[in-house]
């Protein structure tokens, strides 16, 4: 794998940290969330997202 330029590796730790966050974010709400149809669409978020971050960290190894 090709290294990374400081200017790309910065992007990609924002942009993984935007993810986690939207991660975190879901899945609170989700754990607040009383209609069970709106819980599982953000428990798939909150999967969708976390497949983003798995997919960044790969560049991270």
């Amino acid at each position: 794998m090709a290294s990374l330029t400081s200017k790309e590796l910065t992007a990609l730790e924002d942009t993984l940290g935007s993810e986690q966050n939207l991660v975190k974010k879901y899945q609170a709400l989700a754990s607040l969330c009383t209609d069970t149809k709106i819980q599982k669409d953000l428990e798939s978020m909150a999967q969708t997202h976390q497949q983003h971050v798995n997919s960044l960290a790969k560049f991270l190894q």
